[in-house]
């Protein structure tokens, strides 16, 4: 079972990587999220999901820790295959994904090609308290970025323990990290949350 590819991105395509280590080509499926920041013939380390079928074996490539649970969670909801689960990544951030989660946004989980009504309402009844990790590093290629996500998620259960509704929290800890901005820490955020709560 393939973990982990540390070696050169040899080539790029619309879905997917060649990462070539040790004179190996390996075609990694990735998101666009996740392609947008892999440079050719740069070194690059990721982790991957390997998936495999009776008549096939399938990497999945991710440079965040975050992004690679997501898909994890995603894949173990009835409906959704690989594919689709890049199709909901390259289209929501796994800090927007988990926000539309927690608010139980269907219309945002809707944006995605190949979600419709009803798998929308499927991903925030069966992912709702969903937390993944946080981000790792990345390699040369592209160096780790600081994700919201795991602040937001902070904010949001310091703000259900002072007794606010799921979707009122995540409305205004969203609301909060617009006003702060993505690097805010989680104090930040809940003052920030609380004082526009009481507005």
């Amino acid at each position: 079972m393939i973990a982990l590819l540390a070696g050169t991105v040899a080539a790029l395509g619309a879905d997917h990587a060649v990462i070539e280590v040790g004179g190996v080509g390996y075609l990694v499926q990735a998101s666009a999220r996740t392609l947008g920041r892999l440079v050719p013939d740069a070194a690059v380390r990721l982790q991957v999901e390997t998936q495999v079928r009776e008549d096939s074996i399938t990497l999945y490539g991710f440079l965040e820790a975050a992004e690679r649970d997501w898909f994890r969670h995603l894949t173990g909801v009835q409906g959704v295959g690989g594919r689709l689960a890049l199709a909901i990544l390259s289209t929501l951030s796994p800090a927007e994904l988990f926000r539309a989660i927690a608010a139980e946004d269907r219309a945002t989980l809707a944006r995605a090609p190949g979600v419709g009504a009803k798998l929308a309402a499927r991903l925030v009844t069966e992912l709702r308290g969903v937390a993944p990790a946080g981000p790792v590093a990345a390699g040369q290629a592209a160096p780790a970025l600081p994700s919201p996500a795991a602040a937001a998620r902070e904010a949001l259960s310091a703000l259900a323990n002072l007794g606010f509704r799921g979707p009122e929290a995540a409305a205004a800890v969203a609301a909060a990290e617009a006003a702060l901005g993505d690097g805010a820490e989680t104090a930040a955020l809940v003052r920030e949350a609380l004082r526009r709560a009481a507005r």
